[in-house]
């Protein structure tokens, strides 16, 4: 048993990360990737591919097409006529770590688009600290704006653009927030594109004050309290601490700003694991929403560390279907 704690453990050895002087990261950490693959001769249950959003910021979507969606001689093989729910995704990784081609995330989106059969948009957007928030944020927002304008013909085929999502996964929840918050201002701009809901899977929220979770899980394994303060540090703009609006959804107008999601009838639904030191964060994110008056639906279990999603099939099956309900219930 190891008798290392958040006091002592290096948080930049932790992530295999180094520190450069001119502000940019080296990271050592394995990173296996995956190559999208549109195939059809090959025995896979989703198509991928890549499409450029913006050339100079190198990002991009990478897209997830159920094959089972495609007609074969005039019929889709799931026996539908209507066309798919669309989910675009942010990956999670601490902003600082990560990429849409991570095998890790690859293989998330792969099983989420043939479980729930919908059409995936995995965003690649730019890492911190390189790029320090809103940096991500703000790529966020021109994805969407891009995937509403595309012409890909896997997107003007195959998806209702008036049944979409934003969802994400630890900083990627964060990242759909903000963006949520973002969008829920030019919904006008967003035509034909109509957001339905926000899916905010162990969302990455900070502040100064330490919750239950924090302190219960200092020592986590996977994120310990100092590497979790370590994420926003490289994170958010250079001089401010984790009682910022970027970080604390709860400090300065940040409450206000969910009285639009409410007005255009969003639906959120947060989903985190009682294992994880961000559960509390997510709780009170829950419950200021409920006090908004915004339809929120909470999804909390007891057992699960952060990201068990990803590794644990059984605990993503289980994800999977409360996604899938989730977006049945709005879209019925």
């Amino acid at each position: 048993m190891s008798n290392l704690t958040s006091s002592t453990i290096d948080p930049y050895k932790h992530f295999k990360i180094f520190y450069n002087p001119d502000g940019t990261l080296t990271r050592m950490l394995p990173d296996l990737r995956t190559l999208p693959s549109s195939d059809t001769t090959l025995p896979i249950s989703v198509l991928t591919k890549d499409v450029t959003i913006n050339e100079i910021n190198n990002t991009w979507v990478r897209l997830f097409l159920p094959r089972k969606a495609i007609p074969v001689h005039g019929y889709s093989t799931s026996n539908q006529n209507h066309k798919l729910p669309l989910i675009v995704f942010f990956h999670g990784g601490g902003f600082i770590l990560g990429s849409a081609a991570s095998t890790v995330f690859h293989d998330f989106c792969v099983n989420m688009a043939d479980s729930i059969e919908a059409v995936v948009a995995s965003v690649e957007y730019r890492l911190a600290p390189e790029h320090r928030l809103p940096v991500a944020y703000d790529d966020a927002v021109e994805a969407v704006l891009f995937i509403r304008s595309s012409q890909d013909e896997w997107l003007t085929q195959y998806v209702d653009y008036s049944n979409c999502y934003l969802m994400g996964n630890s900083a990627g929840a964060t990242i759909v927030y903000h963006a949520g918050l973002r969008a829920a201002q030019k919904v006008g701009d967003l035509e034909p594109l109509k957001i339905k809901g926000l899916i905010l899977r162990q969302p990455s929220f900070g502040g100064t004050k330490r919750t239950e979770s924090e302190l219960r899980l200092e020592n986590d394994p996977m994120i310990p309290l100092c590497v979790g303060d370590m994420l926003w540090e490289l994170a958010l703009p250079i001089g401010v601490d984790r009682d910022h609006e970027y970080s604390n959804p709860t400090v300065g107008d940040g409450p206000k700003k969910l009285d639009k999601i409410k007005e255009l009838g969003w639906k959120v639904l947060v989903s985190g694991n009682g294992g994880d030191p961000l559960a509390d964060r997510g709780k009170e994110l829950v419950q200021l929403m409920e006090e908004k008056g915004i339809q929120v639906v909470s999804n909390f279990e007891e057992e699960g560390r952060h990201a068990v999603e990803l590794y644990d099939p059984i605990k993503a099956k289980l994800l999977f279907g409360v996604v899938k309900g989730f977006i049945s219930s709005i879209s019925a």
